[in-house]
């Protein structure tokens, strides 16, 4: 079904404020549009494309981490909020993988997750006390891989954290790391004492 140019614009701006990392391609698709055609929209309502999108989301993220400067996050933190959940990409590069296999390393997968689980922290110092984490696949060179972190339990210096990291729609990475945390809030509370 053909939609107007103007009721389509419309949609297309509701469907990125709902999902910001939808690609062009994903937008054509759901639309029966052509890729350029999306473009002029986006070009008309002044909307930046994905790539743009993600910076200026990440940008606004990364001020809200307490126990991380931006530059140690691997990856770009697109959504963040501390002690609750947060995510990231990872856009994989030749830099990330065996030259002869072209599979991505898992040390940069789990760097991802474990930046994830120390950023959701809302305190000044978090540390990974223990992790345990299952590969589910490979990644390939050119994949982006999206990490999902939510925070499951918190007791006193200790944080739970579950992070599940996804391509497309498939599960890459799972971890669930045990985050110490200095406890700031009892310390402030018993400093007013």
């Amino acid at each position: 079904m053909r939609r107007k140019k103007k009721e389509r614009q419309e949609l297309l701006k509701e469907a990125l404020e709902e999902n910001p990392f939808m690609t062009d391609e994903d937008l054509a698709e759901r639309f029966s549009v052509s890729i350029q055609t999306i473009r002029l929209d986006r070009l008309e309502l002044a909307i930046p494309e994905l790539r743009e999108r993600i910076k200026g989301v990440a940008k606004k993220q990364l001020d809200d981490v307490k126990a991380l400067s931006p530059e140690e996050v691997i990856g770009e933190i697109v959504d963040l909020q501390l002690d609750e959940r947060a995510i990231s990409i990872l856009d994989v590069r030749e830099e990330h993988v065996f030259a002869r296999s072209g599979i991505a390393r898992g040390h940069h997968l789990f760097a991802q997750a474990n930046s994830l689980a120390v950023a959701i922290i809302n305190d000044e110092m978090a540390l990974t006390a223990k992790a345990t984490i299952h590969f589910k696949r490979q990644v390939q060179a050119g994949e982006r891989v999206i990490a999902k972190a939510r925070v499951v339990g918190i007791e006193k210096d200790r944080t739970t954290v579950d992070v599940t990291s996804y391509v497309e729609q498939e599960l890459v990475f799972l971890g669930e790391f045990v985050m110490y945390r200095t406890n700031e809030r009892e310390t402030k509370r018993r400093e007013l004492e």
